[in-house]
């Protein structure tokens, strides 16, 4: 069974990482896949372009077993719609393998609302992201596809490859790419919120600096040896 994990990822950072890593761990994932978007449906476009955005990804998961980066949303032209990439998915793995797609407490509540939600139950299992002491979306008919579809165990997802639900509590990091885009805007510190290589290829880009501000300078980036960067990637 495999993961899915889309998102503009602009940039990536900690909160993404090690909900990604809690969720393959529990379900033993063989593997989850990171896709960043092209084109974004219902949220602003992302300020990094895509190959810098894919780079800073890339450069996340390195040396991490079991997360890897994947470019087929930049890839295809267009907006960038889940049914779509789960279409394609499921074409190159078969109809019997299990497909697990990772989304947030806060997307899944407007679940409904998604190009073809049906279409992605039919293609995928559900594997919500909740925060602690979050409460079940308002929706009623969410909550009673949430009823019928819920998975009580790993083996429920294993053993049909797409249409149930599971709910999962991951660690609450307060962490967001607008946060983190706007501190470098302000001329402020963002580490610690995002690992330190993909920190210093934004800061290179000057992909989210204020306007008319000038490229980092080697002052302002973090150099490490290999070795420690590494470790801080594998404890992420």
């Amino acid at each position: 069974m495999i993961g899915l994990f889309g998102g503009a990822f602009d940039p990536v950072h900690f909160g993404h990482l090690r909900t990604a890593l809690e969720v393959r761990e529990t379900l033993a994932l063989k593997e989850v896949r990171l896709l960043p978007l092209n084109v974004a449906v219902h949220r602003t476009q992302p300020a990094a372009n895509g190959t810098l955005r894919l780079r800073m990804l890339e450069a996340a998961v390195a040396g991490v077993p079991g997360l890897v980066a994947d470019a087929r949303e930049l890839q295809r032209p267009g907006a960038s719609y889940t049914a779509d990439t789960l279409t394609e998915f499921r074409a190159e793995l078969g109809p019997d393998v299990p497909m697990c797609l990772l989304v947030g407490g806060d997307a899944f509540n407007a679940f409904f609302e998604w190009h073809r939600p049906r279409d992605i139950l039919a293609l995928a299992h559900l594997a919500v992201m909740r925060r602690p002491g979050s409460v079940l979306p308002r929706d009623a008919a969410l909550r009673e596809a949430l009823e019928q579809r819920r998975a009580d165990t790993p083996a429920d997802l294993q053993a049909v490859p797409a249409g149930r639900i599971w709910l999962q509590s991951v660690t609450q990091l307060d962490i967001s790419s607008t946060r983190i885009r706007r501190a470098i805007a302000a001329g402020r510190s963002a580490r610690f919120l995002l690992p330190d290589a993909v920190l210093n290829m934004a800061l290179d880009a000057g992909c989210y600096a204020a306007p008319g501000a000038s490229a980092a300078t080697p002052a302002t980036r973090h150099t490490e040896p290999d070795s420690s960067a590494q470790r801080g990637h594998d404890a992420a």
